[in-house]
């Protein structure tokens, strides 16, 4: 490990980007973690993120407790390291036996001898109030952006699109943690229920297959011939050869009977239980939905003890939509999917929504069962998704 802490030594600084510790050897415990410096009341810490099933956690450390910290780590919990910095990437894997293996690739010149910007400019970028890293990055065009006017041909997010960008980008990370459960010896089938716009269809497009260069087939879905036609339009003018934009209705949909990965970002209502009755069945990796509009709840619920709470109609409609997301995370959950309900910046409907993540990890689990069930007749519910999902 001391080749290790060498590295730590030299990269757990304002120049630190990102560490990601992966490959759990027990996943239950905790899944992933991340890391990234800030800057707290003028001093330099270390941010750890660690992921727990649908839990996220957050602790800062100082550099000597998490060169420490990621040791142990890398000793104990986890398999594999992923280091970048300014000025350099590296990588450690841990084999069965213990044995840690270290690879160090320098990105080129160190800047030290050139004319910089004071250190207190180049802390100020760690604080809580610091400009955003986004994967697309501010100032250096790409083309569907451009295509789509959210930037000028220079690289410039437009005023009026920034939230837009912000949005796009946020999906992205989505995107970015489910990669590695898609195929990599074959094309990966992915469906976009409701693309709508397509801003992020587009986006989760240049991403998988422009960055990533991963062999992807998209399909985008909707009921807006002119939309549709649109965005084929685009899609054609940018070469994207291996996205396609159809229209029709998720229910009936029958243009596949696979998929790797489903998204659907402003299904309405019960569009979203259409939509993931069908990913279930095409045997999805990943499925990705942004619920809105969820009144079937609301409708249906009924509940003694809660009548003090559910009597004033705003608060009864929002505990539906939450019970409704919650119900469906569960329903999944019972398919065997592992999930976690996350919060989603969504500019075209409300201020914020939440979105399921879910991914495929094994066979049916039963006792779900029991548990939905008992939350139904409880408040006295039966969701579509159910229905759908388990022929009621």
């Amino acid at each position: 490990m001391e080749e290790l802490r060498i590295l730590l030594q030299k990269i757990l600084n304002k120049d630190l980007q990102q560490i990601i510790l992966s490959n759990s050897r027990n996943p239950e415990q905790i899944q992933k973690v991340k890391i990234r410096p800030v800057l707290i009341r003028d001093e330099l810490l270390f941010q750890e993120t660690r992921y727990k099933g649908t839990q996220v956690f957050h602790e800062n450390y100082t550099a000597a407790q998490m060169t420490d910290g990621i040791c142990a780590a890398l000793q104990e919990q986890f398999r594999q390291g992923e280091f970048t910095a300014k000025s350099l990437q590296a990588t450690a894997l841990v084999s069965k036996k213990g044995k840690l293996t270290l690879k160090v690739k320098n990105n080129g010149a160190s800047k030290a001898g050139k004319s910089t910007a004071p250190e207190q400019e180049d802390l100020q970028v760690l604080s809580h109030n610091r400009t955003k890293h986004y994967i697309l990055e501010e100032g250096k065009p790409v083309d569907f952006l451009v295509g789509l006017g959210v930037q000028t041909p220079d690289g410039r997010v437009t005023k009026a699109r920034f939230d837009k960008f912000r949005q796009i980008n946020r999906y992205l990370e989505f995107i970015e943690d489910v990669i590695n459960e898609l195929p990599t010896d074959r094309t990966i089938r992915i469906i976009d229920f409701g693309c709508g716009k397509s801003y992020l269809t587009f986006a989760m497009y240049y991403y998988l297959h422009e960055l990533q260069h991963r062999d992807i087939q998209v399909t985008g879905l909707d009921l807006k011939t002119d939309v549709i036609k649109h965005c084929n339009e685009l899609a054609e003018k940018l070469g994207y050869d291996r996205l396609k934009f159809e229209r029709g209705d998720i229910s009936t949909y029958e243009g596949t009977d696979v998929a790797d990965m489903v998204v659907t970002l402003h299904a309405c209502d019960l569009a979203t239980d259409y939509a993931l009755d069908k990913a279930v069945k095409w045997g999805a990796r990943v499925i990705l939905p942004v619920p809105c509009c969820q009144h079937e709840l609301n409708r249906q619920i009924k509940c003694d003890s809660l009548k003090p709470v559910l009597k004033y109609g705003i608060i009864k409609e929002r505990i539906a939509a939450l019970l409704t997301d919650a119900l469906r995370a569960n329903l999944l959950e019972q398919q065997g999917y592992e999930t976690q309900i996350l919060e989603f910046i969504d500019m075209e409907h409300t201020p914020k929504n939440l979105l399921i993540r879910a991914v495929k990890k094994g066979s049916m689990r039963p006792k779900h069962s029991t548990d939905i069930r008992t939350v139904e007749e409880m408040l006295h519910v039966m969701p579509t998704l159910d229905k759908l999902l388990n022929n009621k």
